[in-house]
């Protein structure tokens, strides 16, 4: 458990919340400095966000040029048929029920959008 990671559960699939809030405040978190690890959980309908917005790819990959690390839910992106697209895009894909509990028991910080 690392007290200074942060953990972000992306759910809300709304480009400007995705934009203004989750990419924004990840990629400024380690540009200066506010976490030493952030990580980015893509859950639900964001993975179909992700797999067909190029402004979204476009700053996934900005955030990741500076550090942010992205993972997806294997059973939503198989859901969806986006696999393919997310891997593409350098994003881990894993089946998330278990390590997101462990993250919950273990107090890590976190956040949900």
């Amino acid at each position: 458990m690392s007290n200074n990671k942060m953990n972000i559960l992306w759910t809300n699939a709304d480009p400007i919340t995705s934009e203004l809030m989750v990419l924004m405040y990840a990629k400024a978190s380690m540009h200066y400095g506010f976490w030493e690890e952030v990580q980015v959980i893509i859950w639900g309908a964001t993975a179909k966000l992700v797999s067909e917005n190029t402004k979204i790819q476009k700053l996934i990959a900005d955030a990741q040029e500076a550090g942010v690390t992205f993972t997806a839910c294997q059973a939503c992106v198989e859901s969806l048929g986006v696999q393919d697209n997310l891997r593409a895009l350098d994003i881990e894909i894993k089946y998330w029920g278990e390590p997101l509990t462990e993250i919950l028991k273990s107090n890590e910080k976190f956040i949900s959008i």
